[in-house]
């Protein structure tokens, strides 16, 4: 039996950084990086071309909103999943990114013990939504 094909990610985020460093752990636990992305334009065009499985895509980019960002590849590529991974913690927008595109909405200070919980959920098609979040606001 071969092993299952790997779980395909586009990682955009405009601090290059923290972009490596997630890249770094997600093929450290087995998931293929096929591409990373520093702006909204880069995702758009490489969600189209490399139609990831999942797409781990910041709220907050320096040339757009996630959540546009995010519905606009969700038309362009709607298979591939969406979670949103940020510094805002605000229940409001998080409500919004899941409504609109997102499969979750990962606190990135909470990103180390959640992320992959939320990949999971993602997966197997259930939304995840970060217990920072969930703590503050009970109806998430």
């Amino acid at each position: 039996m071969s092993p299952a094909p790997s779980i395909r990610v586009l990682v955009v985020d405009d601090f290059t950084a923290w972009r490596e460093m997630v890249s770094a752990l997600l093929e450290r636990k087995g998931l293929q990086v096929v591409g990373q992305a520093g702006n909204a334009v880069d995702a758009i065009r490489k969600a189209q071309e490399l139609k990831p499985d999942l797409i781990l895509l910041d709220i907050r980019l320096a040339d757009a909103n996630g959540i546009e960002t995010a519905t606009k590849i969700g038309q362009l590529v709607p298979e591939t999943k969406i979670i949103f991974v940020t510094q805002t913690i605000n229940s409001a927008i998080a409500q919004a990114a899941l409504a609109e595109a997102g499969w979750g909405y990962v606190a990135k200070i909470d990103a180390a013990n959640e992320l992959l919980q939320a990949i999971d959920s993602a997966l197997r098609g259930d939304k995840f939504i970060s217990s920072r979040l969930r703590t503050t606001s009970p109806n998430l």
